[in-house]
């Protein structure tokens, strides 16, 4: 079986079950928003430029906790979830590394039972 075939089957799975729930096709970028929303513990309104910037850094950072690259250290006084990166992530390409990461998406959301 070809793995890539395997990953994009598995994410269209992942894409169409978010599509019934939001209504919408989420691309990637999304898909780690709400991600780092689930992990933050905590929804607005609003959200400034910067913290989605954060909010996709929190997903980041817990999805690569699952394989071991950083682990959780600590929550700041306003809530804000913070890692420690235990291993360096391996040099890819930009489709690989797309791939890297939607791999650990669908692992999240498999634990989740999503």
């Amino acid at each position: 079986m070809d793995v890539s075939n395997d990953l994009f089957v598995r994410w269209m799975n992942l894409e169409q079950r978010l599509v019934e729930r939001f209504g919408k096709k989420p691309d990637l970028e999304s898909v780690l928003f709400l991600i780092g929303i689930q992990e933050f513990g905590a929804i607005k309104n609003k959200f400034t430029k910067e913290q989605k910037q954060d909010l996709i850094h929190v997903a980041v950072c817990s999805l690569l906790s699952q394989s071991g690259y950083f682990e959780y250290e600590r929550t700041d006084e306003d809530g804000w979830p913070h890692f420690k990166q235990l291993k360096a992530i391996p040099s890819m390409s930009l489709k690989d590394q797309e791939d890297f990461i939607k791999d650990h998406v669908l692992l999240y959301f498999q634990q989740s039972g999503f």
